[in-house]
């Protein structure tokens, strides 16, 4: 049988790294008509390094927002946000940022796209081609590495993103929506790809999704927000044996349990 390709021991985030705290954050933005329109409100909450955190919520809460206030590219009104006690902006170059759309550059190769990731980590050229391999390897991407993104298919275009995020190698991963855009089967095909490079790195995870059953399957806790401003309605621990199927997943009743719940809470304010 052949073995899973595996990544050398350098890439593991050193103990304790990662942890972030939000603190009575407050975030607002003007339209052009003049209105002013709160996104958040008092927003407070603590992740440990290495937890796997979604934020879910109804259309126009927040969710995105709140990942923009982490890495610094949207000021808050008031309040906090901290990596490890530092500052956003002081924080930048140790967080990954992962959108719905791969944004993969369309003349690029698979392996020259990954090389970005490398490129900005300032990776010493020695050490940069053998992290591009085992990466390719990891991510099953072997004998794609020529490959220009319109050869591939849609989860695997998302997989040359994660290489190119896990290349740079931050200390935390914001996604918002990173899987949002693919069908039904590849979508849950890639929540077990991220779990398998979660489970490896063990990197702080912020995922913004609608999908609450994807929550639930990804998860350490599930962190509902209101509508506009966005406040926490609840903050769900997801007490589900590791390593997770899906396909098992829908036969445990506590699985269940989880979604009703969180459902609950955004039908109630819908």
């Amino acid at each position: 049988m052949a073995q899973t390709p595996t990544l050398s021991s350098e890439s593991a985030a050193p103990p304790g790294s990662g942890a972030i705290r939000f603190n009575g954050v407050r975030v607002g933005f003007t339209r052009q008509t003049g209105q002013h329109v709160r996104a958040l409100e008092d927003f407070s909450l603590d992740i440990p390094a290495g937890q796997f955190v979604s934020i879910v919520g109804p259309s126009g809460c927040g969710k995105s927002t709140l990942l923009k206030v982490l890495s610094g590219l949207v000021e808050a009104e008031a309040g906090t946000a901290l990596v490890d006690g530092h500052t956003a902006q002081d924080s930048r170059e140790r967080i990954g940022f992962m959108f719905q759309r791969d944004t993969l550059l369309p003349w690029a190769s698979v392996e020259d796209n990954i090389r970005i990731g490398a490129d900005l980590s300032g990776q010493a050229p020695a050490n940069m081609q053998r992290r591009i391999a085992e990466l390719i390897a990891f991510l099953r991407l072997t004998g794609f590495e020529k490959s220009k993104p319109h050869e591939l298919s849609g989860g695997m275009r998302q997989r040359v993103s994660l290489g190119r995020l896990l290349a740079y190698d931050p200390d935390i991963l914001l996604m918002d929506e990173p899987f949002g855009a693919l069908d039904s089967q590849t979508k849950a095909a890639m929540g077990q790809e991220l779990l398998r490079i979660w489970a490896h790195h063990r990197r702080t995870v912020i995922f913004v999704t609608h999908d609450i059953e994807e929550a639930v399957t990804l998860s350490d806790r599930v962190v509902v927000l209101s509508p506009r401003p966005g406040r926490i309605r609840l903050d769900l621990s997801i007490d589900l044996p590791r390593p997770r199927s899906a396909a098992q997943l829908r036969k445990d009743a506590r699985y269940i349990d989880y979604i009703d719940r969180i459902w609950s809470q955004i039908e109630t304010v819908s």
